[in-house]
Order: structure tokens, then C-alpha cells, then sequence
């Protein structure tokens, strides 16, 4: 079991890391031209994070079904699901960009853009909503892979997606003074260019099992209102997590510019670490799916509790180079003297954040290989209210160390809860 985690694990782990790694890059190019910029793209990101995360379900959803039915061998099965998950992808992104003036009016209230700042992130969003066919693509692609436990191809894919932005973004701000413009054209570029290889991938190993495709077949009822449900219920837990980050970002904006920079910077310490132990998230979601579309109940269950544990030793790796690098760390993000003065006294945060929030993530990848979404929404439900009650509760007194608390307290709540309904229903939760 330990070599089938880690099969899977470590090429999520370098490929997962490799997406923050891109983010650090943008925000390390802004942080040398001046606080607005590094704002303007954090808010810009998260802009598109709360379009994306929503519908994460397209992959997490797609990789638990397809486990399940790798496990039952069910190929016909496997492959519709793609079908299914892609056509509702290309759906969503069309939707997006038929109505992408409201959209960014409403990001732009939502998140207090006001002056150069909203000009800027206005022309980041303008050029970056042209990437959403590839994005939402992609994700059900990817699950896809995870499911049928490939972890080669998302890797392979991950790194040409952001070894082509990076480069882009590198010679579009660097030699060509684009600015936030800049990055934005380097993503679109890149999402297709990854979307590209994904689809070359899949066509040479999977043309036999995506031969069991049919058009008539992918609004079958009974198997699309299946798909439906779980991802509703997916859509609805990611809904809640990424209004937890929007409002974050969008507080921290309110509590000035400066703080705004600082907080930017620091979520991309959390986002090393979440993407770090994802890649034992995800290793879960596709042993757990196999073990349990298979029905082989001590599988499933010894894939939980080893995927569980090794994703807590990766945290513990963090934790501690947080506590003991976290000074420098800030150097790579910004060399802005004001801005890396301001975030001293926040990384004690940073050292607290992967031992404590890093259950929810392996949890979450063991409700997708279950397919119980109805949990994952019910427990993220509750977590909202924890992080609104701590939030209200000491933003008054504390400002942005309150703000981080609450962060803390929310992921810590999703943790403890998802064990806690495990407990209660173990592998018969849904």
C-alpha cells in the first residue's frame, strides 16, 4: 500500500508544487514593481480561483467515479464520465464568456477594486477569461487521469502548462514592460498550450477505452443525474471554500494596501503546503475509489489511514521549515523592505498552518474516492460557520492576526468535523 501511495503521491507532489511555484513567480515579478501590482494580481488570481474552485467538482468529482470504476474494470463507464465531465466544462466556460462584463463588475464590488488598482485587475481579467475552455478542461482531464491511477500524465502536463507561463510571463513583464497584462496573456497561453499535451497523452494510452464513448449515451439520465448530484453537492462545499478565501482577500484589501501585499504573499506559503500534501489527497482519492468500486473494504480502509499519515509527516516538513526559513522565504516574494517588515510578525501563523490544516486536505481526498460529496458539503458548511464566528469575533481587537485566526480555526473545523462524520458512518457516508 505504501508504494501504491507514493506511486501516485510524488509525481502530484512535484507536480502540485509546480503550480504554486508559477503563482510565486507572478507575484515576485509584481513585487518589483510596486505593492499596487502585487495586489492587483492577487486580486486578479483570486478572481479567477473563485470562478475555478467552484467547479473543482469537474475534477474531483471525475476522479472518484473513475476510480470506482477502474476498480469495477468498467471501461465504458470510465469513459463517459469524461464525456460527461468535459461537455459540462465546455458549457460553464461559455457561460463565463458570454457574461463576462457582470461578472467582473460584481468581482470588482466584491473585492473594493477602486482607481488604477480596479484598471489593472479589469485588464487582467479581460485578456485571462479567454483561458476558460482549457482551465475547466483540463480539470476534467486531470481527474480523468487520477482516476484510471495515472499520475504521470497530470505531471507531465502540469510541467508544460508552467514552464510555458512561466516563461511567458518572464518575457512578457520583463522584456516587454506588460505589466499585469503581462501575466495574464502568459496564463492563456499556457492553459492551451498544457490542454494541447493533455490531449495527445490521452489519445496515444486511452484510445481504446475512450472508443466506448457515445453521443447518445452521455445524457443518458439515470447516469448524468448521478454525475449531476455529486457534483452539485461538490459545487456547493467548493463554493463555501472559496468565499472563505475571496473574503479573505477582499479584508485584507479593506485593511490597506500594505497588509493586502503582506497577505498575498503569505497565502502563497499556505499554497506550497496545500499543494505539497494534496499530492497525498490525491493519492487517497484515486486508492480509495479503486479499493472502494472494488468493494474490498480493508483496502479502502488501509489506503485512508496510510495516505492520512504520510500527508501529516509532509505537513510536519513544512511546519518546520516555516518556523526556521520563514524570514527569507519572504525575500523570494517581494524586496519591497516595507511590505517584508509588515509580514514579520504573521509567520508564526505560517508555522501553525500545515500541522493543523493539513487533515482537511487528506480528508477531502478520501471523500472524493468514496464519492461522499454529501459530507464534504455538510462538513464544510459547518467549518463556514466556525470561521465566521471567529472571524467576527476578533477582527475588532486583533485586525489582520484576527483575520489569520480565523483562516487557522476554519481549517482545523474542516479537519475535525470530516473525522468526526468518518466516525459516525465510516465507509458508508455519501
Amino acid at each position: 500500500m505504501n508504494k501504491e501511495i507514493l506511486r501516485l503521491a510524488i509525481p502530484n507532489i512535484i507536480s502540485n508544487v509546480s503550480v504554486p511555484l508559477l503563482s510565486s513567480v507572478d507575484t515576485a515579478l509584481m513585487g518589483r514593481l510596486s505593492d499596487m501590482h502585487i495586489g492587483a494580481v492577487g486580486i486578479g488570481s483570486m478572481i479567477f480561483n473563485f470562478i475555478y474552485w467552484n467547479f473543482g467538482f469537474l475534477r474531483m468529482g471525475t476522479t472518484g467515479m473513475t476510480a470506482q470504476a477502474f476498480g469495477k474494470k468498467d471501461d465504458a463507464y470510465a469513459a463517459l464520465t469524461l464525456g460527461r465531465a468535459i461537455m459540462v466544462a465546455l458549457l460553464i466556460a461559455l457561460f463565463f464568456m458570454i457574461f463576462q462584463k457582470p461578472v467582473l463588475e460584481l468581482a470588482n464590488y466584491l473585492m473594493h477594486a477602486e482607481g488604477e488598482q480596479a484598471s489593472m485587475i479589469n485588464g487582467y481579467f479581460k485578456i485571462r477569461i479567454w483561458a476558460a475552455p482549457a482551465t475547466l478542461c483540463s480539470f476534467a482531464m486531470m481527474g480523468w487521469f487520477f482516476g484510471m491511477q495515472n499520475a504521470i500524465f497530470p505531471l507531465i502536463w502540469t510541467i508544460v502548462t508552467n514552464v510555458i507561463n512561466i516563461s511567458a510571463n518572464i518575457y512578457f513583464v520583463e522584456f516587454q514592460g506588460m505589466g499585469v497584462d503581462g501575466v495574464a496573456l502568459g496564463t492563456v497561453l499556457a492553459q492551451y498550450g498544457g490542454l494541447l499535451s493533455g490531449i495527445i497523452m490521452l489519445l496515444i494510452k486511452y484510445k481504446s477505452v475512450l472508443s466506448h464513448i457515445k453521443l447518445n449515451l452521455l445524457a443518458e439520465w439515470e447516469a448524468l443525474s448521478r454525475f449531476l448530484k455529486i457534483n452539485q453537492d461538490i459545487f456547493i462545499r467548493t463554493v463555501c471554500l472559496t468565499f472563505v478565501f475571496g473574503f479573505f482577500q477582499s479584508e485584507s484589501n479593506q485593511l490597506g494596501p500594505e497588509i493586502l501585499a503582506v497577505n498575498v504573499i503569505l497565502l502563497q506559503f499556505l499554497n506550497w503546503m496545500s499543494y505539497g500534501v494534496d499530492g497525498f489527497a490525491y493519492a487517497a482519492e484515486s486508492l480509495v475509489g479503486k479499493y472502494f468500486g472494488a468493494d474490498d473494504k480493508p483496502g479502502t480502509k488501509e489506503a485512508i489511514s496510510k495516505s492520512f499519515w504520510w500527508g501529516m509527516g509532509m505537513a510536519l516538513i513544512f511546519s518546520l521549515i516555516y518556523a526556521l526559513f520563514g524570514k527569507d522565504l519572504l525575500k523570494i516574494f517581494t524586496n519591497q523592505p516595507e511590505v517584508i517588515q509588515a509580514a514579520i510578525p504573521f509567520l508564526f501563523w505560517m508555522a501553525l498552518v500545515p500541522f493543523l490544516g493539513t487533515p482537511a486536505y487528506i480528508w477531502d481526498g478520501i471523500f472524493v474516492g468514496l464519492t461522499a460529496s454529501k459530507t464534504m458539503r455538510n462538513s464544510m458548511l459547518l467549518s463556514l460557520l466556525v470561521f465566521i464566528l471567529v472571524y467576527f469575533t476578533t477582527i475588532h481587537a486583533h485586525g489582520n492576526h484576527g483575520l489569520w485566526m480565523a483562516m487557522i480555526s476554519f481549517l482545523l473545523a474542516r479537519g475535525i468535523i470530516q473525522f468526526g462524520f468518518y466516525r459516525w458512518k465510516g465507509l458508508e457516508m455519501r
